[in-house]
């Protein structure tokens, strides 16, 4: 059965959908004013996973992602760049779309973006002062009344006591207690707003979450997702709201990814250890990104580095290597394998992908022994490893295309230094045969002969 880490319980729980086989997943996304870093990837690659298996697992998912697509960075950043903020947060979600498929992860079902909710919003918040869960000074915002709600810090394991020690309030905020947070802002000069009973303004950024999730996927749903670092405050205000304006449990199970830090250091700009997506992709194979992000259990904090990555890359050329030169074309895949059943099983163990790969390694074992032996035995196990690498993201492409990725030189240029080793040979002048062979190594190039040919593939 499978078992996922509950953040709010600590411990890991058989996971039961509310409703039958189907299964409610939201995951908080991004808030687009700048492009997506490799901390975003790993968060959206392990709920990717996430998705892939429970969908393999014969689940009906439906996936939500939001975007929030207006607050402070969104604004000043618009400012910045001397555009509209429409402008702005459209190019952003496409270049985050972009870098997201890059690294193979599937779209969700429902990517709302938070303006498009705004009505709702205010909807939550009305009702929420009515209960007597936020209060609206008259300053045109609305803040949530944090003493309120009890039970608040049963996520993060804050305890009220040790907030109050290290709050305050801002000189033009008029709240009642300084743990109190904002649900809407009034409109300032130049900002964008919307019409509201409490005047014009726009919404905090916690609201948000609360009502696009009960708006796609209703009151309460299976899963929350995100990364470690939204535990407190967004998710527990998250929780707040929903709680105190619905009357009912908000989520079953909360999973939260680990972080990741750049050569055991935090990532950080000012540190100049900040790598966006793209950085990583101008130098680094997608699948070999990928495959490092899903190298760690997905709780587990990650450390991003260039050995990190080489390894990364040397590992996946093994299993790609496995698969060269096999049709798998028609070849039916083995059903309840017993590698599939390991697979599955440490899996069902809170996606647990270091133990998934580690299997995938051992089916690559024995696929190379059969092989060796008779190829056509060989081809349901290179069909299952396939299978099973889908389900984790990888292994989907021409195993020839991954072995001569990233090659510093033309494959023209190769090709052409092959075939003149190989007349070299046939003229029997092997020392010209070596020292091409040297020329290409020394670039990273390695050969391989065999009866067919000779081919080659990039060292990692």
């Amino acid at each position: 059965m499978l078992q996922i880490y509950n953040t709010l319980t600590r411990k890991k729980e058989p996971f039961t959908p509310l409703d039958g086989n189907n299964v409610r997943m939201y995951v908080c996304g991004m808030t687009v004013y700048d492009f997506c870093h490799i901390g975003h990837a790993r968060t959206v690659t392990a709920f990717d996973v996430v998705a892939r298996y429970l969908r393999a697992r014969g689940y009906n998912l439906t996936y939500v992602r939001n975007i929030t697509d207006v607050d402070d960075k969104i604004i000043r950043r618009a400012l910045e760049n001397g555009e509209s903020i429409d402008v702005l947060t459209d190019r952003m979600i496409a270049a985050m779309r972009e870098d997201f498929r890059q690294l193979g992860n599937l779209d969700p079902d429902e990517e709302p973006r938070a303006t498009a909710h705004v009505d709702g919003m205010i909807t939550m918040i009305e009702g929420l002062i009515e209960k007597g869960f936020a209060y609206a000074p008259g300053n045109g915002d609305v803040y949530y009344r944090v003493r309120k709600f009890e039970g608040y810090g049963k996520l993060s394991g804050k305890v009220l006591e040790e907030l109050e020690s290290g709050a305050r309030i801002e000189v033009d905020e008029q709240k009642e207690d300084p743990l109190d947070f904002v649900l809407w802002k009034g409109a300032k000069p130049e900002e964008p707003s919307w019409d509201s009973p409490w005047g014009k303004g726009r919404p905090g950024w916690h609201i948000e979450c609360s009502v696009m999730g009960k708006c796609c996927l209703g009151e309460t749903f299976d899963i929350h997702g995100g990364g470690s670092d939204l535990k407190f405050p967004h998710h527990e205000n998250e929780i707040a709201q929903s709680e105190a304006a619905n009357g009912v449990t908000f989520v079953n199970t909360w999973m939260h990814s680990g972080a990741i830090r750049v050569d055991n250091v935090k990532m950080s700009k000012s540190l100049g250890n900040f790598f966006t997506i793209r950085e990583v992709l101008e130098k680094y194979n997608q699948e070999l990104v990928r495959y490092f992000l899903i190298s760690s259990q997905y709780r587990s904090p990650m450390n991003y580095s260039e050995d990190s990555l080489k390894e990364a890359g040397i590992r996946l050329e093994r299993l790609y290597t496995a698969l060269k030169d096999l049709d798998l074309s028609g070849v039916e895949v083995p059903e309840n394998h017993p590698f599939e059943q390991r697979f599955f099983a440490v899996m069902d163990d809170d996606f647990n992908t270091p133990e998934a790969l580690a299997v995938l390694f051992e089916l690559v074992r024995e696929l190379n022994r059969v092989r060796s032996e008779d190829v056509s035995k060989a081809l349901p196990l290179a069909a299952l490893l396939r299978k099973l690498g889908g389900i984790l993201g990888i292994l989907q492409g021409e195993p020839e295309a991954f072995l001569k990725s990233g090659a510093d030189v033309d494959e023209a240029w190769i090709q052409s230094m092959i075939d003149q080793r190989v007349a070299a040979k046939k003229n029997r002048d092997f020392a010209e045969a070596d020292r091409i062979r040297d020329e290409l190594a020394s670039k990273g190039v390695i050969l391989e002969d065999s009866r067919e040919g000779t081919t080659w593939r990039i060292e990692r």
